[in-house]
């Protein structure tokens, strides 16, 4: 079940993204570190009501933000659409021990059918650039690699930003 997510979710998503950064960093992703995600941040996803999880057994299972809101880093690249009628998805996540079981495509899914019946023009988002598995997850989905992003607290290494026109 996906629903929207609330301010007593945040501890559960924060353990989530723990362990989710801790599994990257075992193969050597640094994507995810003690800058973010934060729990400051899903706050604010709480308050723009952008913020959804996924429950499995009543337990949140994954977590991702369906935005509005276009972050100053994705200014210079060169969309494919006008930067006016676009969501951004940001801080996906799913538990390690629930990977590789369908609930990630579930989650775009969902924001993929929620931005189509919106009237949204496309969708965008960035992934790092070292995390081969994201990029295929992406790419396979129709996604268009555009441009790169950097995210100095993250990391030296770029963010690639993609977009689906919807």
């Amino acid at each position: 079940m996906i629903r929207k997510g609330k301010i007593e979710d945040i501890k559960s998503i924060m353990n989530l993204t723990k362990a989710c950064a801790k599994a990257m960093i075992a193969k050597g992703i640094y994507q995810w570190n003690a800058h973010y995600p934060n729990s400051s941040a899903f706050k604010k996803d709480v308050e723009r009501n952008e913020l959804y999880v996924l429950e499995t057994d009543s337990d949140i299972s994954g977590t991702i933000v369906i935005s509005t809101v276009m972050d100053e880093e994705y200014r210079p690249i060169e969309w494919l659409t006008k930067n006016d009628n676009n969501l951004y998805i940001h801080r996906l996540a799913i538990h390690p021990n629930l990977q590789g079981k369908g609930y990630a495509q579930q989650l775009m899914d969902f924001a993929e059918n929620y931005a189509i019946e919106n009237n949204y023009s496309s969708i965008r988002l960035d992934t790092f650039s070292q995390n081969k598995r994201n990029k295929k997850f992406y790419e396979l989905r129709g996604y268009k690699r555009l441009g790169d992003i950097y995210f100095p607290k993250q990391s030296e290494y770029p963010f690639h930003c993609y977009e689906l026109m919807l």
